[in-house]
């Protein structure tokens, strides 16, 4: 899957660093001062590149843990985000990630425990219980085999029960999970999307029956489960659809172990979008009724309502209100 290997010199002798060039044997390596010199530069091809991403494995130096927008979150009063990856092993074409970044390569930051003492000390500032959100600028899971970063990462929130973490992700990459007792302050969170919208558009990632038999051998072992329907996407037939895909997907939750369920549909800062027009031009989605403020490309607000109330009311069929909770634009 990795042919290609690029390493910042302040990491080379990183033991994870080590672990990850094992893996890789036949890899090219290519030594790089700072990741930015291979990750930053204009006229890349995104488009490209994605077809085989190298992996970029670098260091971290600040900013480990940063505030939640104001709508990302589930129900918590102190949220926070975390990126220890940069870019997506899948190919979704609503995805913000590839309007964002010039390049389609993987950033592994390797010190995962500046990130472990950083999460600890933000946790520490509240008596409350402290969110901390983990698959912003990339899914938690689907590297994990290489990464080991969740397994790592559920270390460190054993140990700290007022820190809450969520992984989100449309991965089957479960193992990890499976292999290790379960704990309370973990969301594993599934994004979801009806079938023909995940064939359609969420290209390179399980599919729903997949995710959902991977979803249904977590809560079977005691994990705790996000639903994250975010973004919906508007179709002639969107009633149809998402009543029947919810009907699908409730088909499978064990509600005592169900912790929140989100919703939200598709809204895009306007520069990320128009970035991602110039990959994509013949991508069917954009030509979608969409309006464009000059700072977020988002459906007409009649139909963002419409859809979202209808999604809203049949949700409401199947679980708790109180676990229910809005995403808006102020949440990418």
């Amino acid at each position: 899957m990795i042919d290609t290997l690029y390493i910042e010199a302040a990491v080379a002798d990183h033991p994870r660093t080590r672990e990850i060039c094992a893996r890789y044997p036949k890899a090219r390596r290519i030594d790089c001062e700072r990741y930015s010199e291979v990750f930053n530069p204009a006229a890349q091809n995104f488009r490209l590149q994605k077809q085989k991403p190298a992996l970029i494995l670098a260091s971290k130096f600040k900013n480990f843990v940063l505030p939640a927008p104001l709508s990302y979150n589930i129900g918590g009063q102190h949220n926070y985000y975390f990126s220890h990856m940069l870019n997506c092993l899948y190919d979704c074409r609503y995805c913000f990630l590839q309007g964002m970044y010039r390049s389609a390569n993987y950033v592994l930051f390797v010190n995962y425990e500046d990130f472990d003492r950083a999460i600890i000390e933000t946790a520490q500032q509240h008596k409350e219980p402290a969110y901390f959100f983990s698959g912003y600028d990339c899914d938690s899971l689907a590297l994990e085999p290489v990464t080991g970063f969740a397994a790592h990462a559920l270390d460190t929130f054993a140990r700290h029960p007022n820190a809450i973490l969520e992984l989100r992700t449309k991965s089957t990459q479960i193992r990890a999970l499976l292999d290790r007792p379960t704990i309370d302050n973990c969301v594993v969170a599934f994004s979801l999307s009806p079938d023909s919208v995940a064939q359609a558009l969420e290209h390179k990632a399980p599919s729903l029956s997949k995710r959902l038999d991977a979803l249904g051998k977590l809560q079977q072992a005691g994990w705790k489960i996000g639903l994250r329907f975010d973004p919906v996407i508007y179709c002639h037939n969107y009633q149809t659809l998402y009543a029947d895909f919810f009907r699908q997907v409730f088909a499978h939750i064990d509600l005592e172990r169900l912790h929140s369920v989100s919703l939200g549909s598709f809204r895009m800062p306007h520069t990320f979008f128009r970035n991602m027009v110039r990959l994509y031009p013949d991508e069917k989605m954009f030509a979608a009724p969409l309006t464009d403020t000059n700072t977020m490309v988002a459906y007409p607000a009649e139909i963002e309502q419409r859809m979202l109330s209808f999604c809203k009311q049949e949700l409401l069929t199947h679980m708790p209100k109180e676990k229910l909770f809005a995403c808006t634009e102020e949440s990418i």
